[in-house]
């Protein structure tokens, strides 16, 4: 169990970028902030927050995990089809579909928390400034 825990801990130790946003920033938008790793919802707080770095961070984010696992579930289907391979990417799918999960309560965490951390796998493509 305490080698889940390290190999966890390795797979979240990311890049804070916490401390290049005001406190003020993070504490008035957490909620955007929250609502931009449930999925599309993240054009809220893309639209209502368009003048927080905090809550545009997040959006990146979030953005960048929608597509991602978007993209993902589409090849993944279409190749589940395939007769001989299917099964095989069945089983990736479903495992990126696990990992998506895990994402979005990181991200989730992360914004509750007033952090701005970046995502594992995903987290250093930047879709907005």
């Amino acid at each position: 169990m305490a080698d889940l825990n390290e190999k966890f801990n390795e797979f979240s130790n990311t890049k804070d970028t916490t401390s290049e946003f005001s406190p003020q920033d993070i504490q008035n938008n957490k909620v955007m902030a929250i609502l931009a790793y449930l999925s599309w919802l993240v054009l809220i707080p893309l639209l209502g927050a368009k003048d927080s770095k905090f809550a545009r961070y997040h959006c990146n984010q979030g953005l960048v995990l929608a597509i991602a696992e978007l993209c993902a579930m589409v090849i993944c289907g279409m190749l589940a089809a395939v007769p001989v391979i299917g099964f095989i990417f069945g089983i990736i799918r479903l495992l990126v579909s696990l990992l998506c999960v895990v994402l979005t309560v990181m991200g989730l965490i992360n914004a509750a928390n007033g952090q701005a951390k970046e995502l594992p796998i995903i987290g250093s493509f930047k879709l907005l400034k």
